[in-house]
């Protein structure tokens, strides 16, 4: 019996390789849209199925290398911008003697005002 696959091998390669090409190109077009690249994303973009894109080790590194880029990004974001417990503690200690001190100013000028009021009712009688 003689083996027939050596005529299909071609065939399964070139698909193969349209495959990888058409996975590359939906990552480069995620990635110049501004997308998330990550399995489901290129799976929507590529058409391709998702366990082909986890069972090929070059397109499961390259999409898997984007994906920790991305999250390297807003992990430096994070880091800039969210404040730490210590630090919201003292905006707070902050915010709070403001307060007082407009509430004691705000006090004081109450306590002006009803002063003005008293020399207004006497020069009145």
């Amino acid at each position: 019996m003689t083996d027939n696959t050596k005529n299909l091998e071609p065939g399964w390669k070139k698909r193969s390789e349209d495959a990888k090409e058409k996975a590359l190109k939906a990552i480069a077009k995620i990635k110049a849209s501004g997308g998330n690249v990550n399995f489901n994303s290129v799976h929507v973009e590529s058409g391709l199925s998702k366990n082909y894109l986890y069972t090929n080790d070059e397109l499961r590194s390259e999409i898997v290398m984007e994906r920790d880029k991305e999250n390297a990004k807003t992990d430096i974001y994070h880091k800039k911008y969210d404040k730490t417990s210590k630090s919201k503690d003292v905006v707070i200690e902050s915010k709070d003697k403001y307060i007082a001190k407009l509430q004691a100013e705000n006090e004081a000028l109450k306590k002006e005002i009803n002063q003005l009021r008293a020399m207004v009712y006497e020069n009145r009688n």
